[in-house]
């Protein structure tokens, strides 16, 4: 009798051993429910926009600590290279999910497929990785975002005969090819405009940006009507250059990203408008995604986005953009997104009072 308690005993403590075990071995979908798994982030860089240290990289920061997860968020500096060593670091250092911003396809996708070697998870944010593997994508609707500026700039221009150009961003960019198809779904129909020049702009650039406007300028003999920018800061670029030619205000110029500079631009009236997308929103979606892979659960999409090189629809989240004009600026500072005393300074606070906004 003795012997078979002694043995019960001991299957028991073996049991109990077997449970320990399985708990230290980094399986953190048991029946707790919490996310124990560490995420690695790796943004592009400084120079296309200043969204991802300014915006991005507090969100994100500020979603995984309040979810108690582990997070490890690095910029790529604008080299695939510091990308690819980044990434080596991470899937070292043990992270379960992987969410990335890629350069380009290539360096990013191979990002991807050495994390799906090691069994951990990807997330494309923001930017979609042509031929990659990411289990999702977070981003917002780029099309819509395309047609968001086609719309802003026809407003601004109404069906008067005008003559187009697009300063599209990088070649490279997935995100930019969307953007350019959305803004000629809308302005391509409007038959009284003329697009008299399209070009990309090679890594997002402001300083080509804005050289290649002015050659546009030069070829056109200063006939351009109206400038479908991709971003604030190619916006801006485009600005500089009609300030220099004496046509600043009086060529609509669009932008994205409603940033400082950008707001600024719109309340001097140099620029048409931007589009706001609210970053908190992606970052978040993004967070809850990491959390259910972290846990081993199927996470929640609102739709797929077709990646035609690696020929597959990509489960994802994808949000509304917003068009932003004088008229609905405070929406951006209400939001957050951007501080009424970094928006309002000097001659800006009298402009920022007209457009509703006021420094508290």
């Amino acid at each position: 009798m003795r012997k078979g308690i002694l043995s019960l005993m001991a299957l028991t403590t073996a049991a109990a051993l077997s449970l320990t075990a399985c708990g230290d071995d980094g399986d953190d979908s048991g029946g707790s429910g919490e996310a124990k798994g560490k995420v690695g982030v790796i943004l592009p860089d400084t120079a296309s926009s200043a969204r991802w240290e300014n915006f991005d990289r507090p969100y994100l920061e500020q979603a995984f600590k309040a979810a108690g997860v582990q997070s490890d968020i690095q910029n790529a500096e604008g080299s695939a290279q510091r990308f690819q060593t980044i990434a080596d670091q991470m899937l070292t250092s043990g992270v379960t999910v992987l969410l990335v911003t890629g350069l380009d396809s290539n360096s990013a996708a191979a990002v991807q497929r050495k994390a799906q070697a090691q069994g951990v998870k990807t997330i494309d944010y923001d930017r979609l990785t042509l031929g990659g593997v990411a289990d999702y994508y977070v981003s917002f609707d780029n099309v819509k975002v395309g047609a968001t500026m086609g719309e802003g700039l026809q407003k601004c221009l109404g069906e008067k005969d005008a003559n187009i150009v697009y300063l599209n961003g990088a070649p490279s960019d997935n995100n930019a090819t969307l953007f350019a198809k959305g803004a000629h779904d809308v302005l391509d129909k409007v038959t009284t405009y003329k697009k008299v020049a399209e070009q990309p702009v090679p890594d997002w650039e402001a300083e080509k940006g804005a050289t290649l406007f002015e050659q546009m300028w030069t070829e056109q003999h200063g006939k351009i009507d109206g400038v479908l920018a991709a971003n604030d800061n190619l916006a801006n670029a485009v600005i500089s250059i009609l300030k220099k030619n004496q046509r600043s205000g009086k060529v609509p110029v669009t932008g994205q990203d409603a940033t400082v500079q950008g707001l600024q631009n719109i309340l001097d009236g140099t620029q048409c408008m931007s589009v706001y997308k609210p970053t908190k929103q992606e970052a978040d979606a993004a967070v809850k995604l990491a959390i259910s892979l972290i846990k081993g659960e199927k996470g929640a999409t609102t739709a797929t986005e077709h990646d035609p090189v690696g020929k597959r629809d990509v489960p994802s989240v994808l949000l509304t953009p917003v068009g932003i004009t004088k008229e609905n600026i405070k929406q951006v500072v209400d939001d957050g997104a951007v501080k009424a005393t970094d928006l309002c300074k000097g001659a800006y606070v009298a402009k920022c009072e007209a457009a509703g906004v006021t420094v508290k």
